[in-house]
């Protein structure tokens, strides 16, 4: 069996690419709500899951305003490959002095396009601010990033979030989670991808046991069906929240790799968990060893002349 998954044009560590599939294999095929994200990230899943209707939240502004933009047609495929070409071209001939000009540009202007640029161009495709907001990853050290072939390659991935969007009625707002949770109904499906306690993550505001601790309160009491991605355990330790405080719910596992940080030492198995507050059947473990994921980087439907 071949399951075919699209990837967003925003590059993230921890994206839930791979992992799309397994997740869309426990949502009710009676689901006919809206798909709710207070934690939408690059929005891998929700682009993939396609839901007819969805509120994708986050409370990193710049992940919001960039795919508003696309849902209101100020960034189009063709906005997208003029600025890269561009861009790309500056940067080729100045190498690293451009990347952060680029970046401090984005920093006070917080342009969508500036976002994409310093994403796709930055470190090992990591978002990181300091703690005055600002995007701090160092440059990749390519200074040919932007030839032709990858700018054709986030063109089509834009194409497709585009596309997506454009057909069903898909909402974008930067809101504490708190508030997106409070703001779902009973006949929608909340899928949370927090980032992941006591392990080494990147997050626009942080995460501590406090809020995880507040999620967990909060969707224990949602009168809908829920979905949360978290870590179960890797090969030094075990996510002590999913024994202490998510184990009155049902756990699902399977064994994910992560790359998380530019160090090797930090690239490692992981088993994966899925918390629900519904009884779930994923794919049977006999036929997953069968299943071939594609990953659609570039979708044939727009190409860069």
């Amino acid at each position: 069996m071949t399951i075919k998954v699209g990837v967003p044009p925003i590059k993230s560590q921890g994206i839930k690419t791979k992992l799309v599939p397994w997740i869309q294999s426990i949502v009710p095929s009676e689901f006919d709500g809206a798909w709710i994200e207070p934690f939408m990230g690059t929005g891998a899943v929700a682009f993939n899951v396609a839901p007819r209707r969805a509120l994708l939240c986050d409370s990193n502004p710049h992940l919001v305003d960039f795919y508003a933009s696309i849902a209101s047609g100020e960034i189009t495929p063709e906005v997208v490959k003029e600025f890269l070409t561009r861009e790309g071209e500056v940067l080729l001939s100045k190498g690293e002095d451009h990347y952060y000009f680029v970046r401090e540009r984005f920093n006070a202007e917080h342009s969508p396009l500036d976002f994409l640029f310093v994403n796709r161009a930055g470190f090992n495709g990591m978002i990181r601010f300091n703690r005055k907001g600002g995007f701090n990853i160092p440059f990749c050290r390519k200074p040919q990033r932007f030839a032709q072939a990858y700018v054709t390659k986030i063109v089509n991935q834009v194409a497709w979030v585009s596309k997506i969007i454009k057909a069903r009625e898909f909402t974008f707002k930067c809101q504490d989670f708190t508030r997106t949770i409070q703001d779902a109904s009973p006949s929608d499906i909340i899928y949370c991808d927090p980032p992941y306690i006591d392990r080494h993550v990147d997050y626009y505001n942080g995460w501590d046991d406090g809020h995880e601790r507040e999620l967990f309160d909060r969707l224990s009491g949602f009168a809908g069906k829920f979905i949360l991605s978290t870590w179960h355990h890797n090969d030094y330790r075990e996510n002590e929240y999913l024994k202490n405080l998510w184990s009155e719910h049902h756990v699902l596992t399977r064994e994910h790799f992560y790359h998380v940080g530019g160090k090797e030492e930090n690239r490692n198995p992981v088993v994966e968990a899925l918390v629900t507050n519904f009884t779930a059947t994923s794919m049977h473990r006999r036929e997953e060893h069968q299943v071939q994921y594609i990953l659609l980087e570039a979708p044939a439907e727009y190409n860069v002349a």
